[in-house]
């Protein structure tokens, strides 16, 4: 582990703002990534589970991810194949009605563009949510319509949905986005892991 991880993993900057929320937690920055990964995957914030567990996308929206990459998780776990970066680092929380608190915005402002200058130019970035969506493209659009412009980013960057169960509802009224995109962002999967 490189000194910036480290500073990553010792960072505790949300300790009062978590012990505020419902679930009273302490900060347990969940670090993925290494220089010179092929594949960068850009998402929101670590869940519950990914805070008991230590690492990224051990639930269900990681299983759909998966699937939705075109690989398994020897791949996806290979820190020299791949990067997982999100928003914040930490597991922000639920509140009072057990949703989602977004990604403090203050762990974004304090690591973000340090990491991303440690990882330098990434093959592929794979951008989950909008919250991903917004730093890395600059974008305010909505999900929807980010994700359904992906040939503007392409093949580069790919913006997705977040892969939530939440989201099925969004994947059924969307059937472009598994019949076209996913095709193309498998083959580049594929591309730059075997390059």
């Amino acid at each position: 582990m490189n000194s910036l991880q480290k500073e990553i993993e010792a960072c505790r900057i949300c300790a009062d703002q978590f012990q505020a929320t419902f679930t009273a937690h302490q900060p347990r920055p969940v670090v993925w990534f290494r220089s010179g990964a092929p594949l960068l995957i850009a998402g929101q914030a670590p869940g519950a589970r990914v805070h008991a567990s230590g690492r990224p996308f051990t639930d269900p929206s990681g299983d759909r991810l998966r699937d939705w990459l075109g690989i398994d998780e020897t791949v996806f776990y290979d820190r020299n194949r791949v990067s997982i970066v999100p928003m914040a680092f930490c597991f922000p929380g639920y509140n009072e009605r057990k949703a989602d608190l977004p990604p403090p915005p203050i762990c974004g402002k304090t690591w973000h563009d340090r990491v991303m200058e440690e990882l330098g130019e990434v093959p592929l970035t794979v951008l989950v949510g909008g919250h991903a969506h917004k730093y890395h493209l600059g974008v305010r659009t909505a999900v929807t319509d980010t994700v359904r412009n992906w040939r503007d980013h392409a093949p580069r960057v790919f913006p997705l949905p977040h892969p939530s169960w939440r989201n099925t509802a969004w994947l059924k009224k969307n059937p472009w986005f598994e019949a076209e995109l996913l095709p193309v962002l498998r083959a580049r999967v594929q591309e730059v892991l075997n390059d």
